[in-house]
């Protein structure tokens, strides 16, 4: 089992910058990528990029691509979402994962999932 803990989420006004976190224990080192997803009330969960532990496969939604960056400490238990020129649309509860595959877009990639950090984008 991996356990998945962020944090850094917040109220921010449109075109501020935020840096979610997550840290991984457990069984962290097994996984082959970690990333993030989002899901706004009413809507379904989106994919917002990830990156493969080793560091050579990083995807990103086209939504915030440009804007997100996914990065590892070089633990690689810990991944890092800077969020820059964050929009109201923005808006969501911000997940945590991690999972066997690599480059995965579905929720299904991904076994392991953290409890989610609201990120609120408004002014």
């Amino acid at each position: 089992q991996v356990q998945l803990m962020e944090s850094g989420g917040g109220l921010v006004q449109p075109g501020d910058s935020l840096r979610l976190s997550c840290a991984a224990s457990g069984r962290a080192s097994s996984v082959y990528s970690m990333g993030w997803f989002r899901q706004a009330p009413g809507k379904e969960r989106e994919f917002v990029g990830s990156k493969s532990v080793s560091g050579g496969i990083t995807v990103y939604a086209d939504s915030v691509k440009g804007r997100f960056t996914i990065s590892r400490d070089n633990a690689k238990t810990t991944v890092i979402l800077q969020m820059n020129s964050l929009k109201p649309e923005d808006t969501a509860v911000y997940y945590c994962v991690a999972g066997y595959t690599y480059g995965g877009t579905r929720p299904s990639d991904y076994a392991f999932w953290g409890q989610g950090t609201q990120v609120t984008v408004s002014s």
